[in-house]
């Protein structure tokens, strides 16, 4: 089985803020042939990189170290950063303005995991596009 993969990966420092990482990962998804019929696809994966980020950011206080990857099956969101602290659910009380991102993720994806690694930890999350151009391509790659 041939499986032709397309990945990007950038490093968004803690001064760079959460924002640019959504809009560089617009940009990337706007080069598969899917995303244009799958809007709220789209939505999800920048929705679950903004929250990855920002955990990154705010919890582990670390840069945080994005790879985006289509393998014709799923785009798998990475976000690395040097905390290897796992992240947990919480459950915070209504009104909170923080504690939700892990439960977003999880909603969102259709896949999601951690991994520890040797410099902090990796979160990972999948997201497989249901419509017939995310079929035909994966297909059409042998998928």
């Amino acid at each position: 089985m041939a499986v032709k993969a397309k990945g990007w990966a950038h490093s968004f420092p803690m001064s760079q803020g959460v924002r640019a990482g959504r809009e560089w990962t617009r940009g990337r998804l706007e080069s598969l042939p899917w995303t244009a019929a799958e809007p709220d696809t789209v939505d999800a994966i920048v929705l679950a990189v903004s929250e990855l980020i920002t955990n990154a950011h705010v919890h582990a206080h670390s840069d945080a170290q994005l790879v985006l990857t289509w393998d014709g099956d799923c785009l798998q969101v990475s976000v690395h950063d040097e905390d290897p602290s796992l992240p947990r659910p919480r459950d915070p009380e209504p009104g909170a303005v923080s504690g939700r991102g892990v439960a977003i993720v999880r909603e969102l994806a259709d896949e999601w995991g951690t991994k520890c690694q040797r410099h902090g930890k990796t979160v990972t999350a999948c997201f497989r596009p249901a419509g017939p151009a995310a079929a035909a391509q994966a297909q059409a790659s042998g998928s």
